[in-house]
């Protein structure tokens, strides 16, 4: 148990490419990015959920700007017409990593959002995705690569922008197939394998890569699934990613999330998690035997 969920949390943070932290913002500064198709009253609420301060720096995003990031990995029909989905990022203290937080994001989850930004490098934030209305989320993301940009004044570049969407989109429809945390856990298994071996230099290589990361975790990939991952694999071995550091940042992680399972808040996480499951196993159980107190009539 405690192996399956320090794999899990492990793959949740993951980072692939180095990190930057908002450099040119003082702790518990607060940017919001806003879809520009918000109404009026939708934005004031929006703004209200947050709990926006006044003195908070605002960025709108556009569709045409989802179309221009998602557009080569999602339908137009998926991403939409309009931008509404938003988010406030508060930045945090030098070393306490990503904290994300979502509401009425149907498509995108909590740790797909974890994982674009830190391809894009952000790290040390509080994050809070929202909409007025149920929405795919897509404008979000969009807007934290550049609300990042706007912060720390640094540029993005085009190509850790498109990875990190192809990452985003890929991983999405994978865990639509085999679960999000399969798939979160398959791609950290991959990148780790990376950074311990190397790169792979060709395709046959990466596929066995592939192969030896789902077989340890006992997912089943399909040969299109298979291939999407090589794609994806290919176009990171493009960027200039350090691995070395991929490999240090993983190990760090691990650590942390060890010691949280062997605090004694750590132990009382996995002995409530033990005793749902057990009580979950007995319902089942007590459905199928017909279990229960039974009534005699006389």
């Amino acid at each position: 148990m405690k192996k399956s969920i320090l794999g899990i949390f492990t793959a949740l943070c993951l980072l692939i490419f180095p990190q930057v932290s908002f450099a040119d913002a003082a702790v518990g500064d607060v940017i919001v990015t806003l879809g520009k198709d918000l109404s009026s009253q939708d934005r004031q609420k929006v703004l209200k959920e947050m709990n926006a301060p006044e003195n908070a720096t605002i960025i709108e995003v556009t569709n045409d700007e989802e179309h221009k990031y998602l557009g080569d990995y999602i339908p137009k029909a998926q991403i939409g017409t309009r931008a509404i989905s938003s988010s406030s990022i508060t930045v945090a203290k030098k070393g306490t990593g990503l904290e994300v937080q979502t509401h009425n994001i149907s498509r995108i989850t909590d740790e797909m959002y974890l994982n674009a930004l830190m391809t894009a490098g952000v790290k040390d934030a509080k994050v809070y995705v929202t909409a007025p209305f149920e929405v795919s989320g897509t404008a979000a993301l969009t807007g934290l690569m550049k609300a990042y940009e706007t912060t720390s004044g640094e540029k993005i570049s085009e190509d850790v922008k498109k990875v990190a969407n192809e990452e985003l989109v890929t991983t999405s429809e994978l865990g639509e197939k085999i679960g999000s945390e399969n798939a979160s856990a398959l791609m950290a298994k991959v990148k780790e394998e990376i950074s311990k071996n190397g790169v792979p230099e060709s395709k046959e290589e990466l596929e066995k890569t592939i192969d030896s990361a789902a077989s340890e975790l006992g997912v089943t990939l399909t040969e299109d699934q298979k291939n999407s991952l090589i794609s994806l694999f290919n176009n990171m071995k493009n960027i200039n990613i350090d691995w070395n550091q991929v490999g240090d940042q993983l190990d760090k992680a691990k650590d942390k999330i060890t010691k949280f399972l062997d605090s004694e808040e750590g132990q009382n996480f996995l002995q409530k998690l033990i005793d749902f499951f057990v009580s979950l196993w007995n319902a089942i159980v007590s459905v199928f035997t017909g279990g229960g107190t039974s009534e005699s009539n006389g």
